[in-house]
């Protein structure tokens, strides 16, 4: 869960979100977009990569304007600025402009550590969005997703919704979020376990399950299906990443780890350990690379880059059980 420093006001001139928890660094962009939205509605947010903000871009940015209009200017991964491109970030926090926040998203490692101490320096209001690679993390996330809404869960509900759902914090907040939608009173163990068992068809990781064991007929069926029951196109190539990634990262542990070892070291459950498995049979290390820039390819298409997002999932699937196979046919 992100934690915020005492400085806990969304508009303040600069908030830094560390971390590389892909959700919370969002939540915190989003968080302070819909607070500068709430405080004017004619916000003009600017969303820039790394690579788009060269020497001289933020004095554009942030020059005054003409209508005082307030502006947010959000910097993805800022640890990746070129040397000139700090320095303007450097110069423009000692004298930030008014009605423009600033927000800068940093991994929080090595890289760029000059820019992250003089973030710190000039006061940032400072979000922490670490990996969270422990499964009390994850529990400890679940809960506090459900108490965001109101809502009880029973400690055996929340351990329930983490094993089936593994790391991908995506896929849990969702999680939650269909089950608070769904279910009325107290969640529970039993809630969580009928709930996964009577839309098992219909979910995205039966469709990535079905993927990366090769069976593509029946992939492109929980596919359809999946889709006609309106589960989220995103959901469906996370899901497909992750099994693919599930994969990977077996296939390169160590031999004869055991698998408690593995289940801590790769960040998933014992028994998805014992899945992954049974589904490495036919990949190889070319089929994987294969497989996830499909999937990447596809996550663009559903996410605006392409003009119909069921034909992208479409082939993302045929070309993930296709990777499946290929050491098999070769």
């Amino acid at each position: 869960m992100a934690r915020n420093s005492s400085t806990d006001d969304p508009l303040a001139p600069l908030t830094l979100a560390v971390g590389q928890e892909d959700l919370l660094l969002d939540r915190a962009v989003q968080q302070v977009v819909a607070a500068a939205r709430a405080s004017d509605a004619d916000t003009d947010v600017r969303d820039l990569a790394s690579d788009a903000l060269q020497p001289g871009t933020l004095a554009e940015l942030t020059s005054p304007s003409l209508f005082a209009e307030r502006k947010v200017v959000i910097v993805r991964n800022a640890h990746d600025l070129s040397a000139d491109t700090i320095k303007d970030v450097k110069s423009y926090l000692a004298s930030p402009a008014e009605e423009i926040t600033l927000v800068l998203l940093h991994a929080g490692g090595a890289k760029g550590k000059g820019l992250l101490d003089a973030a710190r320096k000039a006061g940032a209001r400072e979000v922490a969005c670490p990996k969270m690679t422990k499964a009390a993390d994850r529990l400890s996330f679940v809960r506090s997703e459900f108490r965001a809404t109101g809502r009880s869960a029973t400690p055996g509900a929340m351990q329930a919704l983490v094993d089936a759902i593994g790391s991908d914090l995506r896929e849990l907040a969702s999680a939650c979020r269909q089950l608070v939608a769904d279910v009325e009173g107290t969640i529970d163990e039993a809630v969580v376990a009928r709930y996964y068992t009577g839309r098992a068809e219909a979910s995205s990781f039966n469709v990535a399950d079905r993927a990366v064991e090769g069976r593509t007929a029946e992939a492109l069926e929980a596919l359809r299906w999946s889709m006609s029951t309106g589960v989220a196109a995103v959901l469906i190539t996370s899901a497909l990443a992750q099994g693919v990634r599930a994969i990977g990262k077996l296939a390169s542990a160590p031999r004869g780890a055991r698998p408690g070892d593995l289940a801590r070291d790769l960040g998933m459950p014992p028994w998805k350990i014992d899945r992954v498995r049974q589904q490495m049979r036919g990949w190889s290390a070319d089929g994987v690379a294969m497989a996830l820039q499909a999937v990447a390819e596809a996550d663009a298409g559903v996410k605006g880059g392409g003009d119909d997002p069921e034909y992208a999932l479409e082939k993302a699937v045929v070309a993930v059980a296709r990777a499946a196979r290929l050491n098999r046919e070769t």
